[in-house]
C-alpha cells in the first residue's frame, strides 16, 4: 500500500475512533504508531513511542503547561471570580446592560489569570448568571454573554491553547502571549458595544441593577488588588525578558499560592483540590500532545503536509483563499472537537502551509485560536455552551444559542478586523524586551 493510501486510512481510522468516543489523544497515538509500524517497522515504531513519552514529560519548555495550569486553578479555589465580578457589578451594574457588562469585564479579568475558555463559562454560570436573573435579564441574553465572555479565556494570557500551539510550531511562547493581549482587550471592548446596541434597541431589556454607594464600591474594588498584582507581575516580568515562559508559570504558580495564604482564601481542602485539578488537566493535555506528536510522525512519513501545501497553494485562490478555507475548516471541527484538540490534531499539518504563503505564525496564530474559540460558541455544539448547560440546567441548549448569536457576529467582525490589520497582534510583539 502507497504512502498516500496509508494516510488516508490513517485519517479515516482517526476520525472513526473519534466518532466511537475514543479519547483524541489515544486515538492520535494508536492511529500513529500503527501507520509508523507499517510504513517503518514495528521496532522502530515501539522506539518511538518510548522517547517521545518521556521527551514531552522532561522537556523545560513544556513545564510552563502545568505552572500556568496550577496558578489557574490556585486563583479559581481562591474565589477571585466573585471578587471580580462584585467589583464590576458595584461599578457599573447599575446601568442598563450593566451586569451583562460586568460579566464581560470581569471573565476578562479571570481569564487573564486562569487561561481557560472552559473553566471561565463554567465559573461565572454559578456566579454572575443567578445575579443577572435577580433583575430580570433574559435567560438568553444571560447564558449568551457568559458564552461568549468565556472565550476571552483562549486568547488572553496565559492561553493554554496559545502555549501549546507555540510548542507545537517552535514559537515564542512570550510572544504568542503579548500578541493575545491587544486582540483580547478589543473582544472585550466589542462584547461590550455589542451589549450596548442591545440596549440600544430594546432598553427595557436589561434593566440596571442595584445602585452601590461609593464607600462599597471602594471597598469592591480594593479586593481585586491580588489577580491584577499578580497578572501584571508575570505579564510584564515576561514582556521586560525578566523570565522565561515556564519561569514565568513558575512565578505566577508561586505568587498565586502567596496571596491566597496571606488573603487567607486558601486553606487544606483548597490547596488539594487545586493541585488535584491542576494535575489532572495537565494529564489530560499531555496525553493528547504525546498523541499528537506520535501521529504527526506518521504524516511526516507520508509526506502529508507537503502535499497538502502543494495541493492548496495550486487551487488558485490567493493565500487569502487558502486562509479562508483553513479558518472554515476549524468551524468546521468545533462541532466535533474541542479548542485543544483541534489544535493540537490540526497545526502539525495546517502550520506548512501557512509558512509557505508568507503569513507570520505570530499572527496566524492569534487568527487559529481566535477562530478555535468561536467554535467554542457557535452551533450546533459550542463547548462552553454544553458547560454553561451543565451548570444551568432549566435553560435548554436553544435559549443559550439565542443568546449567543449576537456575540458570534462581534466574533466575526473582529477576526475581518485582524485579517486586515495584522499589526494589532504583533505591536507588542515585536516590542518585547
Amino acid at each position: 500500500m502507497s504512502p498516500d493510501a496509508v494516510a488516508v486510512l490513517g485519517f479515516v481510522a482517526l476520525f472513526v475512533l473519534m466518532l466511537l468516543r475514543v479519547p483524541v489523544g489515544m486515538a492520535m497515538g494508536l492511529v500513529g504508531v500503527t501507520g509508523y509500524s507499517y510504513l517503518v517497522g514495528p521496532g522502530p515504531a515501539l522506539k518511538l513511542v518510548g522517547q517521545t513519552s518521556m521527551r514531552t514529560v522532561t522537556d523545560y519548555t513544556f513545564g510552563v503547561i502545568p505552572m500556568f495550569m496550577l496558578m489557574g486553578a490556585l486563583v479559581s479555589v481562591s474565589g477571585v471570580s466573585r471578587e471580580l465580578f462584585k467589583a464590576a457589578n458595584s461599578m457599573i451594574g447599575h446601568l442598563r446592560g450593566g451586569l451583562g457588562v460586568a460579566t464581560v469585564v470581569a471573565c476578562g479579568g479571570f481569564a487573564a489569570i486562569c487561561g481557560s475558555s472552559v473553566a471561565t463559562a463554567a465559573t461565572f454560570s454559578a456566579v454572575a448568571y443567578p445575579e443577572m436573573r435577580r433583575f430580570n435579564y433574559p435567560q438568553s441574553f444571560s447564558t449568551g454573554v457568559i458564552a461568549a465572555g468565556g472565550t476571552l479565556g483562549a486568547i488572553l494570557p496565559p492561553s493554554t491553547v496559545l502555549a501549546v500551539y507555540a510548542i507545537l510550531t517552535q514559537q515564542d511562547i512570550g510572544k504568542l502571549f503579548m500578541a493575545g493581549i491587544v486582540p483580547g482587550i478589543l473582544a472585550m471592548a466589542m462584547y461590550v458595544l455589542t451589549i450596548a446596541i442591545i440596549v440600544k434597541l430594546r432598553p427595557d431589556w436589561l434593566p440596571g441593577g442595584e445602585v452601590k454607594p461609593w464607600s462599597e464600591r471602594v471597598k469592591d474594588l480594593k479586593n481585586v488588588w491580588a489577580p491584577l498584582v499578580l497578572f501584571v507581575f508575570v505579564i510584564g516580568g515576561l514582556y521586560g525578558g525578566f523570565f522565561t515562559p515556564t519561569e514565568a508559570g513558575g512565578v505566577g504558580a508561586s505568587g498565586a499560592f502567596i496571596l491566597g495564604l496571606v488573603r487567607r482564601k486558601l486553606d487544606g481542602p483548597k490547596i488539594r483540590e487545586a493541585l488535584l485539578s491542576a494535575t489532572r488537566t495537565a494529564a489530560a493535555v499531555f496525553t493528547v500532545l504525546i498523541g499528537a506528536l506520535l501521529f504527526g510522525y506518521f504524516l511526516t512519513i507520508t509526506q502529508s503536509p507537503q502535499k497538502l501545501t502543494e495541493f492548496l497553494t495550486g487551487l488558485g485562490i490567493g493565500r487569502y483563499g487558502v486562509l479562508a478555507l483553513i479558518m472554515l475548516m476549524y468551524l468546521v471541527l468545533g462541532c466535533l472537537m474541542d479548542a485543544m484538540a483541534m489544535i493540537i490534531l490540526t497545526v502539525p499539518i495546517i502550520y506548512p502551509v501557512i509558512v509557505h504563503l508568507g503569513f507570520d505564525p505570530i499572527w496566524f496564530g492569534v487568527i487559529i485560536v481566535m477562530t478555535v474559540e468561536l467554535g467554542l460558541i457557535h452551533p450546533p455544539v459550542g463547548m462552553n455552551v454544553f458547560v454553561i448547560k451543565s451548570v444551568v440546567k432549566d435553560v435548554s441548549f436553544t435559549t443559550i444559542f439565542k443568546g449567543v448569536l449576537p456575540f458570534i457576529v462581534t466574533d466575526i467582525v473582529r477576526l475581518v478586523i485582524l485579517i486586515a490589520f495584522p499589526i494589532i497582534a504583533l505591536w507588542l510583539p515585536t516590542r518585547m524586551g
